[in-house]
């Protein structure tokens, strides 16, 4: 298995600074990660950086609350794609989803999926502050939105992917929906893991660690 294939190689933190990026995209391009994911204020700079490669460039949007409004989501999600994005990964509004307003959760989901050009939309729920019916529910409306990733957590809450939820997940998946697991995986044996239990991508901050280990066997 060519792990280094499941891989988006995330720096989202606060303090990045513009040489870590650029660290970030360099070992993106050595391993042939699918995608880098960055800050919205790196998109532009990390887009023309990795023009001539096969590395997508994604960015966050509505992160890590996702408690602003859709139209902010909206505005958020098309200046990354003008910026160069290619893949956009957005955290659902939690507080409409606690309220059981499906209606809003879902007409917001497709507002950013319509806005975005067919570009790649990843919808970030946070499993470790949903039960089971919330997990159940969101797998659901991300079948009926036609997304094309359902995605375990920000990394920035209490608690990031759980096998558990990848399995809840896959029972009431469609077969065209994808998903994503991040938040905490660090080691080539979490994330050969999470892949063996129906996971598509990786999101991690620890990538290159990851493929270091991976060469060393």
């Amino acid at each position: 298995m060519n792990i280094n294939e499941y891989i988006d190689s995330t720096n989202l933190s606060k303090t990045g600074m513009m040489d870590e990026i650029i660290k970030l995209c360099d070992e993106a391009v050595k391993y042939h990660f699918p995608c880098v994911i960055v800050p919205p204020y790196y998109v532009s700079a990390v887009s023309e950086y990795l023009k001539d490669t096969t590395v997508e460039v994604g960015t966050v949007v509505g992160f890590p609350n996702g408690y602003s409004t859709r139209e902010v989501k909206q505005f958020e999600a098309i200046n990354a794609i003008e910026n160069g994005a290619k893949e956009i990964d957005m955290v659902i509004n939690i507080n409409a989803l606690k309220n059981k307003d499906y209606d809003y959760v879902k007409d917001e989901i497709e507002l950013i999926r319509d806005s975005i050009g067919g570009k790649v939309l990843k919808v970030i729920i946070e499993t470790c502050l949903l039960d089971e019916a919330e997990i159940i529910k969101m797998t659901e409306i991300c079948n009926e939105t036609f997304v094309n990733f359902i995605k375990t957590s920000t990394g920035f809450d209490k608690e990031g992917a759980k096998i558990s939820d990848i399995d809840l997940i896959n029972k009431h998946k469609n077969e065209v929906l994808e998903i994503k697991a991040s938040g905490g995986i660090r080691t080539k044996q979490e994330a050969l893991e999470f892949v063996k239990h129906g996971v598509t991508r990786i999101g991690t901050s620890c990538a290159s660690l990851i493929m270091e280990e991976h060469d060393e066997h």
